[in-house]
């Protein structure tokens, strides 16, 4: 009212989200990253609004190339800002080992000081990773650990090399190529290996989840590979932790609560649903609509385009709901934004490959179907380019949305630095909303 604005919500994770619709309602200037005199007004209505899936999230790949703890940080804002309550962290790949695990000390001595490109690596201390967990914790952010197993462990195989098939140390690899690599799936050091490996981030993580990979281990094959599934999903419950795994997990015999993510780029997958009759939640991440790490255009100067160039509409143009076939809508948790960092190594280009396309998929977890528009949802995107400005997040200027003029300095199709945009009207009449069309983001 003229008076006063009112948050209500049935629990402190749908006030906090209140807030984040209310700082979208406010100008621009709210991201100023200095004090800003003036008077700020907001338009007057009533919105009621609540999310259409649970799980809402996006991954970072922090093993390919390591970040450290403030960039994880910043992302974590990043994902706060648009109600995601979901970051998964791959922290294990054959690049690099990025998780401290006692008893197993040269998983960061050796197997965290490579990444792609022969970088320097880097690891989370026990500290750090808590210090990730809590920060998430408190913008109402759940942290998924992935321990990606049993292929993409080139780097724990390098640390100990008894681990391996032939129980040699493979060198160090800092290419981009898949599926070489696997843990020995009949050695029962490799079971204490992982359960040590998994009791120890399950310790150190609050949520109730563990993603234990399953992807692309092209040399693990039929029952040896359901067979491994299977053990490593009773390991994950005996830490009293949900199983997430990649949708390769698909054959191997349901565990309770059990989650697919599931990132293929054709719908029709008879595994997949097949696991969903058996129990299964499905997690969806496809990779030509929500992998970040796509290009957006053939000349993106970052990203890859196996899975197709995922420009803004692509991102957005899609429903979680109907997309796997024969997998019912009540059986979706979600969806993720994964973003694999192959080609990305640093801060503002991980920002340059979420934003514009994070919101897009946000709104995808959080709206309700029947209220999805491009047309609609491109006019509001564009209030945000001069928010990100403001606060200093770098962007890709999409010939797509319809940015207002502002005065940013293009850097690598990003814009940056302070910009002013239109006012936010000063009188509106009173309305009322139907649940979950105040969309995210709600800049209108």
């Amino acid at each position: 009212t003229r008076a006063v604005v009112r948050l209500t919500a049935a629990t402190p994770a749908g006030l906090f989200h209140g807030v984040q619709t209310l700082r979208q309602l406010l100008p621009p200037a709210i991201e100023s990253r200095t004090p800003v005199a003036g008077r700020w007004t907001l338009p007057g209505g009533s919105i009621a609004d609540r999310p259409r899936y649970p799980y809402r999230g996006a991954m970072l790949d922090v093993a390919r190339h390591f970040f450290p703890v403030a960039d994880v940080l910043r992302v974590i804002d990043h994902l706060a800002r648009y109600k995601l309550n979901r970051l998964h962290l791959h922290l294990t790949d054959d690049q690099g080992w990025r998780i401290s695990v006692p008893g197993w000390p040269r998983l960061t001595t050796v197997g965290a000081a490579t990444e792609v490109g022969s970088g320097p690596g880097g690891y989370y201390t026990t500290a750090d990773y808590q210090r990730i967990v809590a920060y998430a914790e408190a913008r109402h952010i759940t942290v998924v650990p992935e321990i990606d197993l049993p292929g993409h462990t080139n780097s724990a195989l390098v640390a100990y090399g008894e681990l391996a098939p032939d129980g040699v140390a493979p060198p160090p690899y800092t290419g981009t190529e898949v599926g070489f690599s696997y843990v020995d799936p009949t050695s029962e050091r490799t079971y204490r290996f992982i359960a040590d490996v998994l009791g120890e981030v399950a310790a150190n993580t609050p949520g109730p989840y563990l993603h234990i990979g399953g992807d692309e281990a092209f040399k693990v094959k039929g029952a040896t590979y359901t067979d491994f599934v299977e053990r490593v999903q009773r390991i994950v419950a005996d830490t009293g932790k949900t199983v997430v795994g990649w949708h390769q997990i698909a054959p191997a015999a349901h565990t309770g609560g059990r989650i697919l993510q599931w990132w293929g780029t054709n719908g029709d997958d008879p595994a997949t649903a097949d696991a969903v009759r058996r129990g299964a939640r499905l997690l969806l991440s496809p990779g030509n609509h929500a992998y970040l790490d796509m290009k957006y255009a053939a000349d993106t100067p970052l990203g890859h385009d196996w899975a197709g160039l995922i420009d803004v509409r692509r991102a957005y143009d899609w429903d979680p709901g109907s997309h796997v076939a024969d997998v019912p809508a009540e059986a979706v948790l979600g969806v993720e934004a994964p973003l694999w960092t192959e080609s990305v190594t640093s801060l503002p280009e991980i920002e340059f490959m979420l934003f514009p396309r994070l919101p897009a998929i946000a709104e995808l977890g959080w709206s309700p179907r029947s209220t999805h528009s491009w047309a609609e949802f491109r006019q509001r995107l564009a209030g945000h380019g001069p928010r990100w400005a403001t606060a200093g997040i770098t962007y890709h200027s999409s010939p797509e949305i319809p940015w207002p003029a502002t005065p940013g300095v293009p850097v690598g199709g990003a814009v940056s630095g302070s910009v002013v945009s239109a006012t936010t009207p000063t009188t509106d009449p009173v309305t009322t909303r139907p649940a979950g069309t105040a969309t995210t983001p709600s800049a209108d």
